[in-house]
């Protein structure tokens, strides 16, 4: 991820209406935006705990992002939280519209 003035560029509603598009036909409508709003948080905790958004993280840093790693934390968090109606291919689906969103904006340069 790049420095935080990337971030400011990052537009929550933005981000959701980017997914809710990005999503196959068959998912469209399945997911409110408020879920998909609750999974992109839980997504950045991930990258929070790995680091990813630290402030001291080289700027040419390479960041390595496993999808099925960031899945399978989702699905534990949310399992955790007694929320179970996600599943991992749809998780998957969102997780790709949401980093498809930051690299349109430019965050990954």
């Amino acid at each position: 991820m790049n420095n935080n003035n990337d971030l400011i560029q990052y537009d929550e509603e933005d981000a959701v209406k980017y997914i809710q598009n990005y999503l196959p036909q068959e998912m469209k409508g399945k997911y409110t935006n408020d879920e998909i709003n609750y999974i992109i948080d839980i997504v950045y905790d991930y990258y929070d705990e790995k680091g990813f958004m630290n402030e001291d993280t080289a700027e040419d840093a390479v960041v390595d992002i496993d999808e099925d790693e960031i899945v399978a934390y989702v699905l534990k968090y949310t399992k955790k939280e007694k929320i179970n109606n996600f599943i991992a291919e749809e998780i998957a689906f969102i997780i790709q519209g949401e980093l498809a969103y930051c690299d349109s904006i430019g965050v990954f340069e």
